[in-house]
């Protein structure tokens, strides 16, 4: 009778540490049916070192010890090109032919010339406010080329490739930035807070991450509709600091919504470098605490970016589930024309990431290896996409801007009789004092 003895020891045991009285109770929170049943339970939590306890899948350990962060390892940066053009994983070399890489290729110089058109422009004070995406032309052009159009985008503000690439005319770039009467906005942005058309992404909007749980909702909705694409959005690391983060990481992952969350790590929020704006391994340790699958790669690789985007696509859609990743990149130019970087980094740094290990650099020199691409190819290119950005840039400027009754539109069904009498008192003022206001510049108020 001695085994069934130490049983008999190992159930009062087991309600003794439950708080239990009886043994009904006991079984009743096993889960069992039976006293028998309890009585296995018990014995294959000691026996396997299993922890019962429904808040983790884990096991009991005799050892206190406490996960230090300077002990784990770091999560490595995959990567196919290096900067000197060379593939170093010929195996994963997505094998573009000629077309198709020259095409991207293309894209990648259109967003840089517009970049520096518009940058050039608000410092002469003919836009109010730009944002360059200077470094970062490889996360845009090759997600973009990785994605199916109709998997639904959310960007924060430094996507303007990926806007170009999805049919995001650089005439409706310019219109945006002037907020003309051709924005389809109708100028009520700010500048490159490019918004509709038929690109299939959500409108750029100003406050910090808050597109990111609107995304893992959108998720949501697909999910219970569409299980043939999936949603994407795009967010600095800078961002990832938000509550909104955590929330929509957390809803993604207990609801298994078919999202990327995509991290462009550029170094820098604003003026906050990442040495203070997080103490743990960069954005993608955080899918192990989430339960989402991640990866970190190299953001200057166009190939690697690719590669990463189409399987965390086939992930997101095949499995249902969330997927994070991060690309490490730089940010070549300031946060934003109101910002001047040389107050928190140096000349040399910004040089390094600006001349040699620049994406473009990368895609051009790997392509010359192979001949598809030579110095007068690279001059004559530039000079078409100048001189299309330069026709789109004179087109919009010389565009009117918004009707101002157009400020009472598109908000109600049906204009509210409040509403419309400060329409009616805005016509009659501007009839009265019109040629105070340069109306000329406007389309007509009727």
């Amino acid at each position: 009778y001695y085994n069934e003895y130490k049983s008999y020891l190992s159930l009062m045991s087991l309600r003794v540490l439950a708080g239990l009285t009886r043994v009904a109770d006991c079984t009743r929170v096993a889960g069992c049916t039976r006293v028998a049943d309890c009585r296995h339970f018990h014995n294959d939590v000691v026996r396997e070192g299993k922890a019962p306890y429904p808040g983790a899948e884990t096991h009991f350990t005799r050892e206190m010890k406490f996960i230090l962060p300077e002990e784990t390892p770091t999560i490595p940066v995959y990567r196919v090109l290096n900067k000197q053009g060379k593939v170093v994983t010929p195996d994963h070399d997505p094998g573009f032919d000629q077309h198709e890489l020259v095409t991207m290729y293309q894209y990648m110089i259109r967003t840089s010339i517009m970049d520096r058109i518009l940058m050039q422009s608000q410092r002469q004070g003919r836009i109010s406010f730009y944002m360059t995406n200077f470094g970062e032309e490889a996360i845009q052009i090759g997600s973009a080329r990785a994605l199916k159009f109709k998997d639904v985008v959310f960007p924060q503000y430094r996507e303007a490739g990926v806007f170009l690439w999805r049919g995001y005319s650089p005439v409706q770039c310019m219109h945006q930035c002037f907020g003309t009467s051709k924005d389809y906005g109708k100028g009520r942005q700010m500048p490159v807070h490019y918004t509709g058309g038929k690109a299939n992404i959500q409108a750029v909007s100003s406050p910090l991450g808050t597109q990111i749980p609107q995304a893992s909702g959108y998720a949501y909705a697909l999910k219970q509709r569409d299980k043939t694409s999936c949603v994407v959005v795009f967010f600095g690391e800078g961002a990832a600091s938000e509550g909104d983060c955590h929330s929509a990481m957390n809803m993604a992952a207990t609801l298994d919504c078919p999202v990327i969350f995509y991290c462009r790590n550029n170094g820098y929020a604003i003026s906050t470098p990442t040495a203070e704006q997080y103490r743990g391994d960069g954005i993608a340790s955080r899918g192990i605490g989430y339960g989402i699958p991640a990866i970190r790669f190299d953001g200057n690789d166009l190939f690697a970016v690719y590669n990463v985007t189409k399987e965390a696509r086939r992930m997101c859609v095949e499995e249902q589930r969330p997927v994070i990743l991060e690309g490490m990149t730089y940010r070549v130019g300031h946060h934003s024309t109101s910002d001047d970087s040389s107050a928190y980094r140096s000349v040399d740094e910004v040089h390094y990431w600006d001349n040699v290990d620049t994406p473009i650099n990368r895609i051009k020199l790997y392509m010359s290896d192979k001949g598809w691409w030579d110095e007068q190819m690279e001059k004559d290119c530039r000079a078409e996409v100048r001189n299309e950005i330069l026709k789109s840039f004179r087109e919009a400027e010389a565009t009117n801007l918004p009707n101002p009754l157009w400020i009472f539109d598109d908000t109600w069904d049906e204009i509210p009789p409040h509403l419309q009498d400060q329409k009616q008192s805005l016509i009659e003022h501007l009839r009265e004092y019109g040629e105070h206001y340069n109306l000329e510049k406007y389309d007509p108020v009727k």
